[in-house]
C-alpha cells in the first residue's frame, strides 16, 4: 500500500512531498530533481544580481520541461514591496498557455507575502484556468487571519506555514501544528500543504492526519546533492542546531534566518505598523535603490559569503544530520512515514 491524497492524485505527485520556494534564489536544478523523485518542484521567484525576474522565470521553465516530463510548479512573491508582482502575474499564465508542455507540466502555481488575489484576478491567469481545469492556485498563510482572508476570497489551497519554517514569517509567530489544526477546524474541504519544521517520515505523517494532503520542505531541499545553493551554504546544516535561527526583519517583514553578523544587524521589528513606518521612512525615489542594496545581502550567500549574507533556513537544521540526494531524502521520508502510519495504525484494536 502507497500513500495517495486527494492533492496527489490533482496534481499529479507520486509522493506528498512538494518543494518549498526559495526567492530570490534559483531552484532549477532543485526543481527538476523534486519532480523526478515523484514530489512537486516549485521554481523560486528569482531576481539576483538586478536580473529581469520574468525572463528568468521563462527560462527557468523552458529548462524545467526539457529536463523532466513531470508536474510542477512556480512562485510569486505578491509583496507591495515586490516591483515586479503584477508583471509577472499578468505574463507567466500566459506564457504558460503558449507552450503545450507547460500546460500539461505546470500545474501549481503559489502565491506568497502579499495579495492572496493578484494572480487569480488577472485576466491571464481565468483563460489559463479555463483551459486547463486542473491548474490549482495555493498563497502562503503564516497566520490564521490570513488563511481566513484567503479562503473568503476564493484561494483554492493553502501553504499553512508556521514560525519554525525558514524565511519570509508573520507577527504573530504561530506555530505549523498549531495553524494546521485551526485550517483543519474550520475548512476540512479545503486543500492544504504543511510547511515549517518537516524533516522526517513521522513529520509527515504527523502533517497527513492533521488535515494536510502534502507538506512543502525548505530547508531539507537546501541540504541536498542538486541544489543550487552554495557549498558553504549546506554545510552549515548538518551540524546545526534548532537555536541557530531566529526571527529578523526582512524586507517583507519577520523572516528567519541563521545567526550571522548579517542576521543580528537586522533585530525583528514586532508588528505590521512599526514595518509600515520604517518603509516610510524610505524616499520613493530611492525604493528601488533601497531593495537592490538589500537584494545584494542575498547574492553574497549565492556566492558563499556565510557572514554578511542573508542565510535563510529553518529550525529544522536541528534535525538534518547529512546533505543527501533528492531522491534518497523523499524516500527515505516517504517510508518513515508508512512505517510511522504503520505503527499508530497497530495501536487501534
Amino acid at each position: 500500500m502507497a500513500i495517495k491524497t486527494k492533492l496527489m492524485e490533482r496534481l499529479g505527485m507520486k509522493v506528498p512531498i512538494i518543494s518549498a520556494p526559495m526567492g530570490p534564489f534559483y531552484t532549477t536544478e532543485l526543481t527538476i530533481a523534486v519532480s523526478e523523485a515523484g514530489g512537486l518542484g516549485v521554481l523560486s521567484h528569482t531576481n539576483l544580481e538586478g536580473k529581469d525576474g520574468l525572463k528568468v522565470m521563462q527560462n527557468n521553465m523552458l529548462k524545467v520541461i526539457e529536463h523532466t516530463d513531470k508536474p510542477f510548479g512556480f512562485n510569486i512573491r505578491t509583496a507591495r514591496m515586490q516591483p515586479d508582482a503584477e508583471t509577472l502575474c499578468r505574463r507567466i499564465p500566459r506564457f504558460i498557455m503558449e507552450n503545450q508542455k507547460l500546460r500539461e507540466q505546470c500545474v501549481y502555481a503559489l502565491t506568497s507575502a502579499g495579495s492572496p488575489t493578484m494572480l487569480p484576478e488577472s485576466v491571464t491567469w481565468k483563460r489559463l484556468k479555463e483551459a486547463n481545469p486542473n491548474t490549482m492556485h495555493f498563497h502562503v498563510a503564516p497566520a490564521n487571519w490570513l488563511a481566513e482572508k484567503c479562503v473568503a476570497r476564493g484561494v483554492e489551497g493553502l501553504v499553512l506555514t508556521g514560525t519554525e519554517g525558514g524565511g519570509h514569517q508573520s507577527y504573530e509567530k504561530v506555530s505549523t501544528l498549531v495553524l494546521l489544526q485551526e485550517a483543519q477546524q474550520a475548512w476540512p474541504d479545503v486543500p492544504k500543504v504543511a510547511c515549517g519544521g518537516f524533516a522526517t517520515g513521522e513529520s509527515l505523517a504527523a502533517a497527513l492526519a492533521l488535515g494536510a494532503g502534502a507538506i512543502a520542505m525548505g530547508s531539507r531541499f537546501i541540504a541536498s546533492k542538486e541544489s543550487e545553493f552554495h557549498e558553504n551554504y549546506k554545510q552549515i546544516v548538518p551540524p546545526a542546531k534548532d537555536t541557530d535561527t531566529d526571527l529578523y526583519t526582512g524586507t517583507f517583514g519577520p523572516i528567519r534566518l541563521w545567526n550571522n553578523e548579517y542576521a543580528k544587524s537586522h533585530p525583528v521589528v514586532e508588528n505590521k505598523d512599526a514595518k509600515l513606518a520604517q518603509e516610510q521612512k524610505i524616499d520613493p525615489k530611492n525604493m528601488l535603490a533601497a531593495l537592490l542594496e538589500e537584494a545584494q545581502h542575498y547574492e553574497l550567500v549565492y556566492k558563499g559569503d556565510m557572514v554578511n549574507g542573508a542565510v535563510l533556513l529553518g529550525q529544522s537544521i536541528g534535525i538534518i544530520k547529512e546533505i543527501k540526494s533528492v531522491k534518497d531524502i523523499i524516500d527515505d521520508m516517504v517510508k518513515g512515514a508508512e512505517a510511522a502510519i504503520k505503527r499508530i495504525n497497530a495501536l487501534i484494536s
